[in-house]
């Protein structure tokens, strides 16, 4: 796991309450988004995204960081995505 990997954007910092992952920050809850153009507060890092699932990473309880996958198709993410995304940050977390 690392850092943001893509094309190139303005948007690798995000404030906490800004955008889809700032949101997750302050939520400490999961954001499934189907179509990032209904949403008001989605900063965007490539117009070719769609849709985008944001998870959290608990160590100790807290909020240390997200998994954030964008997706070029509207609605791509089903309920078994976002299930497999918590055990994936639930691993995460065990190694850091």
């Amino acid at each position: 796991m690392g850092p943001y990997v893509g094309a190139p954007t303005d948007h690798t910092v995000i404030p906490f309450g800004k955008g889809i992952c700032g949101q997750v920050a302050v939520s400490n809850e999961n954001f499934v988004v189907p179509d990032v153009a209904a949403q008001d507060n989605y900063i965007a890092c490539s117009i070719t995204v769609k849709a985008e699932i944001v998870v959290p990473i608990f160590v100790n309880g807290e909020n240390i960081g997200q998994i954030d996958i964008d997706s070029n198709t509207p609605d791509p993410f089903t309920e078994l995505d976002e299930r497999f995304l918590e055990f994936v940050c639930a691993q995460v977390a065990t190694i850091l």
